[in-house]
């Protein structure tokens, strides 16, 4: 597993955050994180392809990505040692060592060359990391900028919850704010905002009544 040098103040944060939720974050999180495997059924990774998670956590999209596209290698990236920790775990027990590589950094700001060996991806996808990463918009930048012509971005996070209850949206803002999150506002702006400086194509779904968004920015070739 490879490093760089991380902004301290933010990676303490996750590592206080995770350092015992880690155990049992997947348990968990798998009633409210939605659409994750919406998002990894589309990515369509083109065979011998290359896949980039950014925020990969405990390794749970990864693993799940790794069996549905046997063919592609995986990246992953996280700012939290003690994610990293887990992952690596979770990866070896799949017995996905060989198409599976890990690096901590920050995904505002890295170096895919240094950490990975590569400076390019068919595809990179951040699922529920920009509503937890400060100058989130950076993280979008980046990851376009990672990508090899033709490839794609998929992103899933919070939505705004518009078509839900508001004591629903009150509620759950409360019980996310307990861990560093906030739904971005403006997801889907700055998506479109890169994908027209890009001259990438861009699509959008907002999913169980805007609970959650989805968003797809293709470069193109």
């Amino acid at each position: 597993m490879s490093t760089t040098e991380l902004p301290a103040s933010h990676a303490e944060l996750m590592d206080g955050v995770y350092r015992w939720q880690r155990h049992i974050y997947d348990l968990t999180r798998k009633y409210y994180l939605l659409g994750r495997d919406r998002l990894i059924d589309g990515l369509d990774v083109p065979v011998g392809g290359t896949v980039l998670e950014l925020g990969c956590g405990t390794g749970r999209n990864i693993v799940l990505a790794a069996r549905r596209y046997p063919d592609a290698r995986f990246f992953g990236l996280d700012i939290s040692a003690e994610m990293l920790e887990t992952a690596s775990t979770a990866i070896a027990r799949e017995g996905l060592v060989d198409r599976v590589t890990l690096a901590q950094g920050d995904a505002t700001a890295f170096d895919a060359k240094a950490l990975f060996g590569r400076v390019g991806f068919d595809r990179v996808f951040v699922s529920y990391s920009l509503s937890m990463i400060p100058g989130w918009e950076k993280t979008v930048s980046a990851a376009l900028a990672a990508l090899s012509p033709g490839g794609s971005l998929h992103v899933v996070d919070f939505g705004q919850q518009e078509g839900l209850p508001r004591w629903f949206r009150t509620l759950l803002r409360g019980w996310l704010r307990k861990f560093h999150v906030a739904p971005r506002s403006t997801l889907r702006e700055v998506l479109e905002s890169e994908s027209r400086r890009t001259a990438a194509s861009f699509r959008f779904r907002t999913l169980y009544r805007g609970y959650a968004w989805l968003g797809v920015v293709a470069l193109p070739r």
